[in-house]
């Protein structure tokens, strides 16, 4: 079983949450029906990027490092091509 770190988008704002889950499509429905005090209001959401990790330390791990400023510039980094278009 796996865990996973997960960044998503908001197609409403443009912005970034960060999460880590054990069930990621269940945990992706759960944000978009509204299920999420963090993303409700910031619905329609995207999943661009995610990792699978082997436990949930390094998924939390993971989710910290992402949040970080170091973190956000991964993600922009890997994902240059795709969110500019």
């Amino acid at each position: 079983m796996f865990y996973y770190a997960y960044v998503l988008q908001s197609l409403k704002d443009s912005k970034f949450y960060t999460g880590y889950t054990k069930n990621l499509k269940s945990r992706f429905e759960q944000h978009n029906k509204g299920l999420s005090e963090s993303t409700k209001d910031r619905r329609p959401l995207k999943l661009i990027y995610y990792e699978a990790c082997l436990n949930q330390q390094d998924a939390t791990h993971r989710e910290k490092y992402l949040k970080t400023y170091h973190g956000k510039m991964f993600i922009k980094n890997r994902l240059k091509s795709y969110l500019t278009g």
